[in-house]
């Protein structure tokens, strides 16, 4: 609710602070939208005595082109907000998944060990049958 009274603060500062700037809309008075066109590729003298009208807003067209902006604004940041949650909410899902395939690599690999020893404890036995003295710490390496 804060950030509401803070955001109409803003804009009631920026109404209140008189514009150094003038908006201006520029409108072309012939009908035809094709001689616009046609105007733009003639000789630049001939060009410039096409009556162009300038027109100033009024404060109520001002104000809301301003609201406009700073809501566009508000919506942009609440966007960006939104995005950067999602991404926050990526990296745990992408931090669990990591999580489990490293479990699963380590048992994986863990199992192949067992594996492993039980192989060479198996061999040491075969080769102890041939008159081999096994070692204890052979059977452990």
């Amino acid at each position: 609710m804060g950030t509401s009274r803070n955001w109409f603060k803003l804009i009631h500062r920026k109404f209140v602070r008189p514009s150094t700037r003038d908006i201006v809309v520029v409108t072309n008075t012939s009908p035809n939208p094709h001689e616009e066109i046609a105007d733009a590729f003639q000789d630049p003298n001939t060009a410039a005595a096409t009556p162009k009208k300038k027109q100033a807003l009024t404060k109520q067209d001002i104000a809301a082109i301003k609201i406009q902006a700073f809501f566009r604004g508000h919506l942009a940041r609440q966007a960006f907000r939104a995005l950067r949650s999602l991404v926050k909410l990526q990296a745990l899902v992408r931090g669990v998944c990591v999580r489990r395939q490293s479990r699963i690599a380590l048992h994986c690999m863990h199992s192949l060990v067992r594996l492993q020893v039980s192989v060479r404890a198996r061999q040491l036995l075969s080769r102890s049958g041939d008159g081999v003295e096994i070692l204890y710490s052979d059977l452990y390496v």
